[in-house]
């Protein structure tokens, strides 16, 4: 082989190398960044992933929300007609948050099973619920309804 051409073959396993390194990187970071949104009834049922975050949407069930002490926790329950989970977070909740309301919180399922919340997201008017919770909310009403 002459030697241009070995440089030649060098210059391409070379690039064809980190090509294909780069993608590995980019396809590892994106999978460690991708946040799958789960109903209440599917954490129950254990699909929920343990330490990884994840998303949780549902109805603030009436009556739910507490605040013990002085600081800016809050309790509440979250529910898709089915089953319920606990929600604790810390931090400022939307001016929307209310009871009844549909919201999709960003987390961790905590060891005690209750869901720790990073960020609470509230639907922005009266008409409007995430796509992700209307659809888990119709599935165990249909559910019900079959029977």
């Amino acid at each position: 082989m002459k030697p241009i051409r070995r440089k030649r073959l060098y210059l391409i396993l070379l690039m064809v190398s980190g090509v294909a390194v780069g993608a590995w990187f980019g396809l590892k970071a994106f999978n460690e960044n991708l946040m799958y949104f789960y109903s209440t009834s599917d954490v129950i049922d254990g699909k929920a992933p343990k330490d990884h975050l994840f998303r949780l949407g549902g109805m603030v069930v009436d009556g739910s929300v507490q605040r013990p002490g002085d600081g800016m926790t809050v309790k509440f329950t979250l529910t898709d007609m089915a089953k319920q989970v606990e929600v604790e977070y810390t931090g400022i909740l939307p001016d929307l948050f209310r009871e009844g309301q549909g919201i999709v919180a960003n987390g961790k399922l905590g060891a005690n099973g209750v869901f720790v919340a990073q960020e609470v997201l509230a639907k922005h008017d009266e008409n409007y619920m995430p796509p992700e919770v209307e659809g888990s909310m119709k599935k165990p009403y249909k559910k019900e309804n079959a029977q």
